[in-house]
């Protein structure tokens, strides 16, 4: 940037020359900081870039004062750190480091090399200009010899520092800390805009942040509902949390301990245990994996790291390092935690009734100030993760003592059966029953746990102090939904445990089946038209009669309308059909459910009526995957079939699915 300003000369001989027209001098001054002001505001008005307009700035004092640098420092108190911009002159541009660099210490110690432009400093003022040259000259390659420095202001704060620079020793004269003061209030006033768009970024950022965490918290919470393996389910968590909050690298490490009795010793004493990788997220590769592509060892002894053991030290409190490389104990951690590439490092227990399972530890190539909300949010991932791996090792563990005594008295009655037959017959029916022990517990392990798990965290909620009505209400409707949830699955099973058994023979009578399948129409009507969809209804234009249980009759069809609902494309039409047919003396009736949505693969048709298995429909919802198996049975119960197609639609994704449900129809003379 050219300078057009008259500036005052700086020799001895100039100075000499203008002491008798100290008038004229102290006008040429006046016009100078009236031009150097109006300059600075053209340089406000028109420059957006806040980076740009402190560079100008800088370059537009330097060149203006005759020094060898200019620095200009943002300081406001809503930034997390200064903001700063230099100027040096084109002579010492390109110049390589020197070796008798000025120290900055020894700058800031010696007040005699530092002058203010300011007539009082305060303590504030002057540890703000402190601040100020260690942000800004840290890394200024040149011996830095005398400074002339004022404190910025505005609304009353100090917002900023301007800091004149020579490379040679120099006494300021009073006409330079009288430009300095003069040109203040105007670089007050562009550091109060870089300020605030400083604070507009921070806030932007903030709820980029707040939108990731919510992100990172529903993720978490599906997570927590699918049957994943333990393993998957933790190589998701770290991935997701580790993406989220930004780190460069996140693990997931759990430890297993040699002494089983550890839990009831002095917390202080670092336990025997065996720590191993079992979840990792690579910013660089974004991927989760758990395996390095190193040589690194996935498992180290706790004994061996002195990172981990400070958990236990500091009685399971987050370990928060920004430089590990700073420290005298870096030999002491496991090599796979790389802290020469990665020093930053956060460190956070997974605890469970004050056990410590393992740790999360999220890592980056330069500190980082981490936040409250960053930490709340990492405490909270922990809590869910343990409680997972609780869980898990809980049913892994009932599982293994029920398949080690199951086996052992399995044995025992082989042994036995060769003696008598009915030992023998007992033995097979033991083999069956854990046959279904199993099954009953693949199959109910989830749908049992995860509702009581929200009950429980409704409850430990409405217990804490201060919790308002509002929040009171919600969760005991929370309470009250998933209790309705455990009390159907339970009567639902009951149902389907009791038609198993065939303990009850239909009681059958005489229905209007044109009636009740208008009946049956018109109160799903409203409940469809909520989703998007419509219902038609075709019917004989005769009456037609079918001898059948009202109750059994009625839950099929609610069951079938209810899959049709869940799993139809938006703005599509649900058929329902009924008709009556003779074929080879055979009297039927035949009803269709019909409805348009992602076709049914063959597979899936295999085990659709199954427990627990739902056709997926081309999205997951939620569900026990008893409704249709209830169908089933309950159609066997009437001693009737039922089947489904899925017919796909020429040049698009969806499929006409139908469900056919088939029922015999008694002769006049039969019925009573």
């Amino acid at each position: 940037m050219k300078n057009h300003l008259s500036l005052p000369p700086q020799c001895p001989d100039d100075l000499e020359r203008l002491q008798p027209y100290p008038v004229k001098l102290m006008q040429h001054q006046e016009e100078l900081a009236h031009q150097l002001a109006q300059k600075i505001n053209h340089i406000i008005a028109n420059t957006s870039a806040t980076a740009l307009m402190l560079q100008e700035i800088a370059q537009l004092l330097g060149v203006a004062s005759q020094v060898d640098c200019c620095l200009v420092t943002v300081t406001d108190e809503a930034s997390v750190e200064p903001t700063t911009a230099n100027w040096c002159s084109n002579e010492y541009l390109g110049m390589p480091h020197l070796n008798e660099m000025f120290p900055m210490e020894q700058l800031l110690m010696d007040w005699r090399v530092l002058q203010c432009g300011a007539e009082t400093l305060t303590i504030e003022d002057i540890s703000t200009i402190q601040n100020s040259l260690v942000v800004g000259c840290q890394y200024l390659p040149l011996p830095i010899k005398a400074v002339l420095a004022i404190p910025t202001r505005f609304a009353g704060k100090n917002n900023g520092v301007i800091s004149l620079i020579k490379f040679q020793p120099h006494d300021w004269s009073e006409s330079e800390k009288q430009l300095l003061k003069a040109v203040e209030s105007s670089c007050a006033i562009a550091f109060s805009q870089v300020a605030q768009a400083q604070l507009i970024a921070t806030q932007q950022q903030y709820l980029q942040k707040t939108n990731q965490h919510q992100s990172l918290i529903k993720q978490l919470t599906i997570l927590s509902r699918t049957n994943l393996e333990i393993n998957q389910m933790l190589q998701l968590a770290i991935a997701s949390t580790a993406e989220s909050l930004q780190a460069d690298r996140g693990l997931l490490i759990l430890l297993k301990y040699t002494d089983p009795l550890f839990r009831i010793q002095s917390k202080k004493q670092i336990p025997n245990a065996k720590a191993t990788v079992v979840g990792e997220w690579n910013r660089e590769s974004q991927t989760s994996t758990t395996s390095r592509p190193d040589s690194l060892e996935k498992s180290f002894s706790l004994a061996d790291c002195g990172l981990c053991q400070r958990v236990f030290t500091d009685s399971g409190k987050p370990v928060i390092i920004n430089d590990y490389t700073d420290l005298q104990d870096t030999s002491t951690v496991a090599p796979l935690f790389a802290v020469e590439a990665l020093p930053a490092v956060l460190l956070m227990p997974l605890e469970n009734q004050g056990k410590v399972l393992g740790f999360l530890v999220l890592q980056q190539a330069v500190a980082r100030s981490w936040q409250v909300a960053e930490l709340n949010l990492v405490e909270m991932v922990c809590a869910q993760v343990s409680n997972a791996i609780i869980q898990s090792q809980t049913l892994r563990q009932v599982q293994t003592v029920v398949d080690e005594r199951t086996a052992k008295l399995k044995s025992s009655l082989e042994l036995q059966a060769k003696l008598h037959e009915r030992t023998r017959q007992y033995v097979e029916q033991l083999r069956e029953l854990n046959e279904l022990k199993d099954e009953f517990l693949s199959n109910m392990s989830d749908r049992l746990r995860y509702p009581l798990t929200n009950m429980l965290m409704s409850i430990k909620n409405l217990r804490r102090p201060g919790v308002t009505p509002e929040r009171q209400s919600t969760y005991l409707n929370i309470l009250e939904q998933e209790c309705t949830k455990e009390i159907n699955l339970i009567n639902d099973l009951l149902t389907l445990q009791k038609l198993e058994s065939h303990q009850e023979s239909p009681q059958f009578e005489i229905i209007d089946l044109n009636t009740k399948i208008q009946e049956l129409g018109s109160s799903f009507e409203r409940r469809l038209v909520d989703k998007g969809l419509s219902i038609t209804v075709d019917l004989p234009q005769e009456p037609l009669k079918l001898q059948t249980e009202l109750e059994s009759f009625d839950r099929i069809l609610q069951e079938l309308l209810n899959n049709a609902s869940t799993y139809s494309e938006r703005d599509s039409i649900v058929h329902l059909e009924a008709t009556h047919q003779v074929e080879q003396l055979a009297d039927r009736v035949m009803i269709k459910v019909t409805n348009t949505g992602r076709g049914i693969s063959e597979e899936e048709a295999t085990y659709i009526f199954d427990r627990f298995r739902r056709g997926k429909g081309g999205r997951w919802t939620p569900g026990t995957g008893l409704g249709l198996a209830l169908v089933k049975s309950l159609v066997q119960h009437l001693n009737g079939s039922i089947s489904v197609e899925s017919i796909p639609i020429l040049d698009s994704q969806l499929s006409k699915i139908c469900f056919t449900l088939t029922l015999p129809q008694f002769s006049d003379e039969s019925k009573p």
